[in-house]
């Protein structure tokens, strides 16, 4: 997992003229092409969160990308988009490949507009991401208590730090996020309907994600945190839920709030599945109480 994050530090230190984020999931669209189509059930590797792991909008869960068993190779390919009241916008674009229903590596571009706060201009965050699934099986494990465990790590680098961020007082452009996650699907749960549980705990001092660097005036030391989130399937293809994340608050010049939403998710077929949700960020820089919206779209295979 090391050797993976530092080769990737390279990599996304490299610039190019072209938009990282297309060519990513150009690469992952021609690789989803070449591979046998995963034979997971529907819906078991989730859907793709702002940073490019398999697992909510907000969080890691503990599965897979893909519907590739431990025989095959699945993945995806993702783009979101969120946006605030104070028109705050976040797009972001990446693939996920998943390895034999255990290892899952992720690459991703998130662009943050900067709204009336600095007119016309964006923060650029590059992502590169490992998870490993170490015990459990979320869905067939019904005779265990035991969940989906994974562990993972996520390399950060900021292409426009000194913009922005140092400014606020950020003391580093790029880190490393880690976390511990675990899901369990209890069938049956609430009056008949499926109910998915995800725990996780982030190492992190990332600040907004890592759009506003890492570390602070305030605090640079890293901080274990929490993340939860729960969803009811309504049907094979529908399901609805909430997610909670903690965030630290490194800078002394705006405080930063813990992430929340509520969203619905919808597999209209096997590959593709759309999510929407209301998202509430709290205070991100200037801006107090910024609530938005939230849409993705994702290409499995």
């Amino acid at each position: 997992m090391r050797q993976l994050l530092n080769q990737g530090k390279f990599v996304l230190k490299v610039r190019s003229q072209f938009n990282v984020a297309y060519l990513l999931a150009a690469v992952g669209l021609i690789f989803s092409l070449h591979c046998q189509a995963g034979d997971r059930l529907l819906a078991t590797g989730g859907v793709t969160q702002i940073e490019g792991a398999a697992g909510g909008g907000l969080m890691p869960w503990a599965v897979i990308s893909g519907y590739g068993t431990d025989k095959q190779v699945g993945g995806s390919v993702f783009y979101s988009h969120a946006e605030t009241k104070d028109d705050f916008t976040l797009n972001t674009t990446g693939v996920a490949i998943g390895v034999m229903n255990r290892l899952e590596v992720s690459a991703s571009q998130a662009r943050f507009g900067l709204g009336d706060t600095v007119p016309g201009e964006h923060i650029r965050l590059n992502t590169l991401g490992v998870k490993l699934r170490l015990v459990g099986d979320a869905v067939y494990d019904q005779d265990s208590w035991l969940p989906q465990i994974a562990v993972g790590a996520q390399y950060k680098y900021n292409e426009d730090y000194a913009f922005v961020p140092k400014l606020l007082g950020a003391k580093h452009r790029s880190g490393v996020d880690y976390y511990l996650a675990t899901s369990k699907l209890f069938l049956g749960a609430v009056n008949g309907y499926n109910l998915l549980i995800n725990a996780n705990l982030h190492m992190t001092k990332a600040n907004q994600f890592g759009i506003l660097g890492f570390g602070g005036d305030r605090e640079d030391r890293y901080r274990i945190l929490p993340a939860v989130s729960a969803a009811i399937m309504l049907t094979d293809r529908w399901l609805i839920g909430t997610e909670y994340r903690d965030k630290p608050d490194n800078l002394s010049i705006f405080k930063e709030n813990r992430a929340t939403s509520v969203f619905t998710t919808w597999f209209p077929m096997r590959n593709v599945a759309v999510t929407a949700a209301y998202v509430d960020l709290g205070t991100i820089a200037d801006k107090r109480d910024q609530t938005g919206w939230y849409v993705s779209g994702q290409i499995s295979y």
